[in-house]
């Protein structure tokens, strides 16, 4: 879905059926369109109510998503076979895709009997094609009734005429801003009261979402504009207009003798007389050249009066190199002696086990034989 106002795809409705069914406010926002509205956003209304919007910008509303119960069960493939700009794709999406052009919106006709309606500019839009809907459901011989219209969300953008620092702005307000801009171009700000979710952009696009009435979105607004002015990115060329608005630079203090110079009516190089003297008189008396010796007027004696003595320049004392300290020479442990494992004594084999006595069974004795008497 490029916009709010425009053609939404499939997905893009299956998408904002499960963000209108879980109440998620930014998936709510993404699905709606929102974040693409905001690039053409930014009108200011011709006169603005400074008591009510003390900023001077009002939230534009770009899409407002309701929810309506027709009272009955709907016949989805009868629907799409014999009303015009419907289209159904079980497929795809389980429900009908139904779009009128006055006002220019789209809905969402499901088989248990709701229906949600999105694409509205006000909430006085969105609550007329939601009756136009019902009539054509009802013209197609079902018993729909229009009840239970319930605003869901409601969608604005505005822009805040300058670019705002997100990184500083999630750092102070840490506890409620979310800023990934790896997933999400915007910063993420979830405000307590009223309980609206703001997407921030750095252009200083600003995109509101989640909230039940347009009052909650403006008092959401005049609430972050404070902080959104606090976090303002300052460019290069404002910073060269405070430069050209700002104070004259200082200018450098005149060389001493330069106002009495030029006169003429001295004898000075510059016609100051003593206001500047030469500069052979600054120099030590056993470097002056001759000639500087006599003074300017020819005559022994002549140099300029009342000059400091020569300053002896100041010769810092001669500091010692640092010497580290001597560090001792790496002394390695001593030697472990090699391991040397106990000797283990031979194998002594056991002594010879005695004899035993043979099992064998013990031979009868041999008895003597009997003599049987002759008869």
């Amino acid at each position: 879905m490029a916009a709010a106002g425009e053609d939404m795809s499939v997905d893009a409705l299956a998408n904002l059926a499960n963000a209108v069914g879980t109440g998620d406010d930014v998936a709510l926002a993404l699905a709606s369109g929102a974040a693409d509205a905001a690039d053409g956003a930014g009108a200011a209304e011709p006169e603005v109510d400074r008591a009510k919007h003390p900023s001077g910008i009002v939230p534009t509303l770009q899409n407002v998503v309701a929810t309506v119960n027709l009272g009955c069960k709907l016949d989805l493939k009868e629907i799409a076979l014999h009303a015009r700009n419907a289209e159904y794709n079980p497929k795809r999406f389980a429900a009908v895709i139904m779009r009128i052009r006055e006002p220019k919106t789209t809905a969402l006709i499901f088989g248990s009997g709701k229906m949600v309606c999105t694409g509205a500019k006000s909430e006085q839009d969105s609550k007329l094609a939601a009756k136009k809907y019902c009539r054509i459901i009802q013209r197609l011989g079902f018993e729909a009734e229009f009840k239970e219209f319930t605003i869901q969300n409601v969608v604005a953008s505005c822009d805040c005429k300058f670019p705002i620092r997100l990184e500083g702005l999630q750092y102070s307000h840490a506890y409620f801003a979310t800023y990934e801009p790896e997933l999400f171009p915007g910063l993420i700000y979830r405000m307590k009261q009223p309980k609206i979710v703001l997407l921030i952009f750095v252009s200083g696009k600003v995109v509101l979402t989640g909230a039940k009435k347009r009052e909650d979105i403006y008092t959401a607004f005049e609430n972050i504009y404070a902080t959104l002015q606090e976090f303002r990115k300052k460019g290069p060329s404002e910073g060269l207009q405070q430069l050209a608005g700002g104070a004259q630079p200082l200018a450098l203090p005149a060389p001493a003798g330069a106002g009495a110079g030029g006169s003429g009516d001295g004898a000075g190089p510059s016609g100051s007389g003593a206001a500047m003297a030469p500069p052979t008189a600054m120099m030590p008396p056993s470097r002056r050249p001759a000639a500087a010796a006599a003074g300017p007027g020819g005559d022994a004696g002549g140099a300029a009066p009342n000059l400091p003595p020569p300053t002896p320049s100041h010769v810092p004392p001669a500091t010692p190199a640092y010497m580290p300290p001597a560090t001792p020479a790496y002394q390695p442990p001593p030697a472990t002696p090699a391991y040397v494992p106990p000797a283990t004594p031979a194998y002594q084999a056991p002594a010879a086990l005695p004899s035993m006595p043979s099992l064998a069974a013990p031979k009868a004795p041999v008895l003597p034989g009997r003599v049987l008497p002759q008869q």
